[in-house]
Order: C-alpha cells, then structure tokens, then sequence
C-alpha cells in the first residue's frame, strides 16, 4: 500500500519566521514522516509561494494548483485564516483529481476572540494598560479580515483541527454555528522534532530569574506581571523578571515599567531567537504567561521539555496542558493571585522542581511529534468513516 500523501500548507515557517503556528507545522511533518507518511510543506519561497507574506492567501492559489498536479496528495492541510482562498480551491477541484483529496484545516485560535482581547487591561475597578494604535488597527482593520477568511477556511474543510478542546468550542460557535457536516478534532501542540542549538545568555541572565516570552502585545497581559512584580518586590527585593520578545506593545511596557520603578527588577530583552529562548529557560525559575486570550503557547511545552514550572493565566486551552501538579494556575488580570504564585515558586524551590519535573513527565508522555502524528491519523480515520456512513446512508432507500 502506497504511503499517506500529505500537502501542509503554511505562511510563516522557521527558520525564516519566528512563528509558533510554522514551528508546529514543521513538528507534525516529523511526526508524520516518523509514521510512515510522505509529507510535503509549502511556504514562501522562489520555488513555492512567491510574493510577500501579506498576499500570501492569494499567491498560495496558483501554488497549491501546482502541488495537487505534480504530488496528488491524499489529504491537504492549511493552517490559520492564510489557507482560506487555497481551500476554496481545493474544495472546488477535489472530485476532479484522482485521489480526490481530503482538506483539513487546523486554527490555533478565533479571531474573533482574538479581537475581542484587544481591549484594556483592568484589575479591580483599575486601568492597567491599553492597546496601542497598531493594534487598536489591527481590530478595526485587520482582524475583520482574519475573521473572514477563518470562517470560510473552516466552513470549506471537511475537518477542523484545533490545539485545544477550549480553542475547538471558539471556533463551533464563531465559525461553525448552523454548519453541521464539519467534523472538528484535536491536535494537540507538541515540541521535540526539530533541531535547536542552544544560545548563550547575556549578564542580566543570572539564574533564578522570572521568565515572560512571547510577541509583546495587549493580550498578553505583561502589564498585569509589571503589577505583580512591583508587589513582589517588597518581600523578595531581588526577584527579576526578563522579557524575551518585541512587538507593537513593546514602549508602552517599558514606559509602565519605568513608572513603576522596575528598572532593576525587569530587563526587556527584545527580540529572541529559538537558541536564546531555549537558554534563557535552562537558567529560569519559571516561566510566566499572565495572558487574557491564547490558543496553545508554543513556550509553555518549551518550559516544561527544560523541566521548568509555568505560572499562567487560567484562560483557553492553557489548563488543558499546564496542570497545578506541573505549575501555577491564576485567574486572568489579578495581580494579586499572581504575585501569590510568584512567591510560592520564589521562597519553595524545592517544589517549583518538582512541578517542573513532573511538566517533563507529562511532555514526554503526550506532547511529542509522535502523539501529534497517531492523533491526526485517528482524527483522519474518523473522518474517512464518517464520509463512509453518510454515503451509506445516501443509498438507503
């Protein structure tokens, strides 16, 4: 029997983007490949997908024309609102080529709700921070855009994938309402496959730091960890807290930060490679993420593969991998419960190790590539049995 053929579609693929939703791409192609499928990745490039990223939705058409001629996958699958326009297109030939190819789509978040987290930050009664005009753009403008292109991806697959049982229920009822015909599983976000040589860290690296990663934006709720740190600082003078990554939210942070007098306690790193994240971590005392909305951070299975305890926000599909056997768990936008956990990873090491090394266990035991292949495959099969019955059911007289 002639092996799996499968096409995955994405925008942003490392090395060339730093970009979660290209790392796991990338990490089911291992996963895949290691189960005995012949995998193909389609991204930008001279020999790909030609045109710059943001016209990568329309410059992926004549792309994905191409690779169903030449490759003739059995199953075709696009990542995020990016794959909209090329799932058309594969829904609209797929009867006509032999095999007909299944199209899957996975979403790793809503944009729906990913837009509604573009809002002020607010812990008891009380401003913390506010979106910038990028990303106040990026509502009005962007998102809208987004919003339409994931509804039609999803209503064009014939099954949805999602990192998360809590992104999954988003995306039914932002997505999906009144669409029945449209299978929806889960598949899960892993780390394992790829190759990362290790970076060294810099001076402000001294182990026992807080660590926050992640593009700096609104959502992410670094505000509410500035609030935490200033709280912690009156009873750990010497906590620290270093901030790996850039964005658009970046100068409000630094400037909140200045107000509140943490210029010794918090250290704005910028940008950072996989290399420099996977070392930073070696040399934290856990990682932080007091986000208001995400899917299935990427960094969050990076901590716990470096036996590293995560303090995060009780939100999405984060409870679904991070446990209060493998860290700390706070409600969003409450500096208080944060700090609380902050200081319990500080003063008990001896049990943020043993979270952290039962994070690792947990990793090893369901979030490597080879769980995302056997997933995908179930997922597949139930897809390819529910097409058998309702044929079945077709020619019943």
């Amino acid at each position: 029997m002639d092996a799996v053929r499968v096409l995955l579609l994405a925008n942003t693929l490392p090395p060339r983007d730093v970009s979660g939703v290209g790392e796991q791409v990338l990490q089911l192609a291992v996963g895949l490949r290691e189960a005995g499928c012949d995998v193909e990745v389609l991204g930008r490039g001279p020999d790909a997908v030609r045109g710059p990223k943001v016209l990568f939705p329309l410059f992926a058409v004549p792309a994905v024309w191409r690779a169903l001629r030449r490759f003739r996958p059995h199953v075709v699958q696009v990542h995020e609102s990016d794959g909209g326009l090329a799932a058309l297109l594969v829904a609209a030939v797929a009867s006509r080529l032999d095999p007909p190819p299944r199209l899957v789509a996975l979403l790793q978040v809503s944009y729906v709700e990913e837009r509604r987290a573009v809002r002020p930050l607010v812990a008891a009664g009380r401003v913390l921070g506010r979106p910038g005009s990028v990303e106040r753009r990026f509502r009005w403008l962007k998102a809208p855009l987004h919003i339409a292109l994931g509804w039609l991806t999803a209503r064009t697959a014939d099954l949805v994938l999602t990192p998360s049982a809590a992104t999954g229920e988003e995306i039914r009822h932002d997505y999906l309402k009144g669409r029945k015909n449209v299978l929806l599983g889960v598949l899960p976000n892993v780390t394992g496959g790829l190759p990362v040589a290790e970076s060294a860290t810099d001076e402000a690296a001294e182990p026992g730091y807080f660590l926050f990663v992640g593009r700096l934006r609104i959502r992410k709720g670094v505000e509410v960890l500035l609030e935490a740190m200033r709280a912690l600082r009156a009873a750990h003078p010497g906590a620290r807290l270093l901030v790996a990554g850039d964005g658009e939210h970046r100068a409000a942070l630094e400037n909140r930060a200045a107000e509140l007098n943490l210029q010794r306690e918090v250290h704005f790193l910028g940008r950072c490679d996989a290399g420099r994240v996977r070392g930073l971590l070696r040399g934290a005392r856990a990682l932080v993420v007091p986000s208001i909305y995400e899917g299935m951070p990427l960094v969050v299975l990076e901590a716990m593969e470096a036996g590293l305890p995560v303090i995060a926000s009780r939100v999405s599909g984060i409870p679904e991998v991070v446990l209060e056997s493998t860290g700390w768990l706070v409600p969003p936008e409450d500096p208080p419960r944060l700090t609380a956990a902050l200081a319990e990873a500080l003063t008990d090491p001896e049990e943020a190790g043993r979270r952290g090394e039962a994070g690792r266990r947990r990793l090893d035991a369901e979030f490597r590539p080879a769980h995302a292949a056997a997933a995908w495959m179930r997922e597949i099969e139930m897809q390819e049995l529910n097409r058998i019955a309702e044929s079945d059911r077709g020619t019943l007289p």
